[in-house]
């Protein structure tokens, strides 16, 4: 079932599987988990020419391994795409595909981003090639500071109308998209793309843009991509009208797989007075407001810029409210940006870490969850987080939570407190839980007194079962191991099978006692517990 299908009413909803699409809000894998991207924008030189900048695959690396992330939107101008009208820079997709294999090797998914800033190359900024603008309109331009102000400039505006309303133009825009898809689509690690950034409505009329300008503009360049790459998704933004508080007026959109893409930045952040905690409730607001139109739209949640100044000192308080707001309605996001060297970036000219900023934005996220996710919250101070989705039991694929291993200290030695929350199942739905342990400690509670150690599993949500690898202590319902074992848990049947590999038990409380050869006890609140014992018992 893709995206854009609706059940037929009665009973749950088909299982949402196959490729890379939208279903029930949320983007989702193969498998039908709801996919939660995190990451960065890598921009910086890849604005401008030769449009790549530093990064090398040991940056890749350090997003992925050091910082947690899994996801990239990388900026690519439609100027370096198609510097002359008709001409096609291959050996530059060429070395765009380079970089999507180095992203696939580190398990990182990548968004294909059309950039723009003040239209295009010809105003001295990014986006659009040259050609596409009459030169007597660079000619007249004269750059104003702060740079947003250059949108008011008649001849930036000039620009933005002819693109929108030249059939010619349009079609150039859509066809550089396919020339992409030709050549990338087949990539593995390349989800879908954003076919333009910050899209600006020129002279029209803010309220209308949307709708009569921005939105076939879409939908001509979502046909020409999807005759190539039929499989990506398309992350579209709203007007950039819409980061100064204008609620969008795009309509849902006539195709599947459509993820609403917004930017969230604070405005006196981004005028360089720093970010005001008292302003917190209002920009998660903002972004409460993002979810309910992505709803509205039928589309996936991605906020696909955020950031801020490494020099302001609220920097931690205003990544903490980005990444909160996100959280709370279930959102991906993506940090502008992976440049070097001062403003937003992330590590400094000679690529050590900005800590003012890396440890605002590296965070315990759930990446894939085995249904619908409401939403989370994190502690960074406590080193705890908290997770609430609704299971869906058709879904063979475990949930996994990205805990960057910084957050685990030397050894993966602290505890990592992960707290589920059942939501109530559909009538006759199982209600299943997994939570899939790479390294380090988690110690889970609402599910009973359990704590597990090293790569375990755990299945379970009212513990309809469970099935675990124990190298660690287990306590569970006053019986503790010391050692390696084996336990099954079946929570219809009310049994527990234990197999003791290599250690000792303890058990209090648990009534009759019966050992017979590798020993077999019975009674308590357990109904049944078999044993098969390999050293020993008291």
């Amino acid at each position: 079932m893709s995206g854009g299908d609706v059940p037929d009413g009665g009973g749950p909803a088909p299982l949402c599987t196959g490729g890379w699409h939208v279903c029930g809000g949320q983007l989702r894998d193969a498998d039908g988990r709801a996919v939660i991207l995190r990451g960065l924008n890598v921009s910086g030189g890849n604005k401008q020419a030769p449009y790549l900048d530093f990064h090398v695959e040991a940056d890749l690396a350090r997003m992925r391994d050091d910082w947690g992330m899994n996801a990239i939107r990388w900026v690519m101008p439609w100027a370096a795409v198609e510097p002359t009208e008709g001409g096609y820079d291959d050996a530059y997709l060429d070395a765009v595909r380079i970089r999507l294999d180095w992203a696939a090797a580190h398990d990182l998914v990548v968004i294909l981003d059309m950039h723009q800033d003040v239209y295009g190359e010809g105003f001295g900024f990014n986006g659009a090639p040259r050609w596409t603008c009459d030169e007597a309109r660079y000619a007249d331009f004269r750059p104003r500071t702060p740079w947003a102000l250059n949108y008011v400039d008649p001849n930036v505006v000039a620009c933005f109308d002819e693109l929108w309303t030249d059939p010619a133009k349009g079609a150039a825009h859509a066809a550089a998209w396919a020339h992409v898809a030709a050549r990338l689509g087949d990539h593995p690690a390349v989800v879908g793309f954003d076919p333009i950034n910050e899209p600006h409505w020129g002279s029209y009329a803010v309220s209308d843009f949307e709708a009569d300008r921005l939105q076939p503009f879409y939908d001509r360049d979502v046909a020409a991509v999807r005759a190539e790459a039929p499989g990506w998704v398309v992350f579209a933004e709203p007007a950039s009208s819409r980061n100064l508080g204008f609620p969008t007026s795009l309509a849902r959109f006539g195709y599947p797989d459509v993820v609403y893409a917004p930017h969230a930045y604070d405005a006196t952040a981004e005028q360089g007075n720093g970010f005001d905690p008292a302003r917190r409730d209002s920009f998660m607001a903002n972004i409460a407001a993002l979810r309910d139109e992505a709803d509205r739209l039928g589309a996936a949640l991605w906020i696909g810029e955020y950031g801020g100044l490494g020099s302001d000192p609220g920097i931690g308080a205003y990544m903490a409210a980005a990444y909160d707001g996100a959280a709370a309605v279930a959102a991906s996001s993506m940090y502008w940006d992976y440049s070097r060297g001062g403003g937003y970036a992330p590590i400094d000219a000679d690529g050590a870490e900005v800590t003012a900023i890396t440890d605002a934005i590296v965070r315990p996220y759930p990446s894939r969850i085995a249904g619908d996710p409401v939403a989370w919250q994190d502690d960074p101070a406590a080193g705890t987080l908290r997770l609430t989705y609704r299971p869906d039991p058709r879904i063979a694929a475990a949930t996994e939570v990205v805990v960057p291993p910084r957050l685990l200290g030397a050894g993966g030695a602290d505890a990592i407190d992960v707290a589920y929350h059942r939501a109530d199942p559909a009538a006759g739905g199982a209600p299943t839980l997994a939570l899939a342990l790479v390294n380090g400690h988690a110690t889970v509670t609402g599910l009973g007194a359990l704590r597990l150690d090293g790569g375990s599993r755990l299945v379970g949500g009212r513990l309809a079962s469970l099935e675990l690898a124990i190298a660690g202590d287990l306590t569970l319902a006053g019986a503790t191991l010391a050692g390696g074992a084996a336990l099954a848990w079946d929570g219809d049947a009310g049994t527990l099978a234990l197999t003791v590999e290599d250690g000792s038990l303890a058990i209090d409380g648990l009534g009759a006692l019966a050992v017979s050869g590798g020993a077999t006890l019975a009674g308590g609140a357990l109904d049944a517990l078999d044993l098969a014992v390999a050293g020993d018992l008291a």
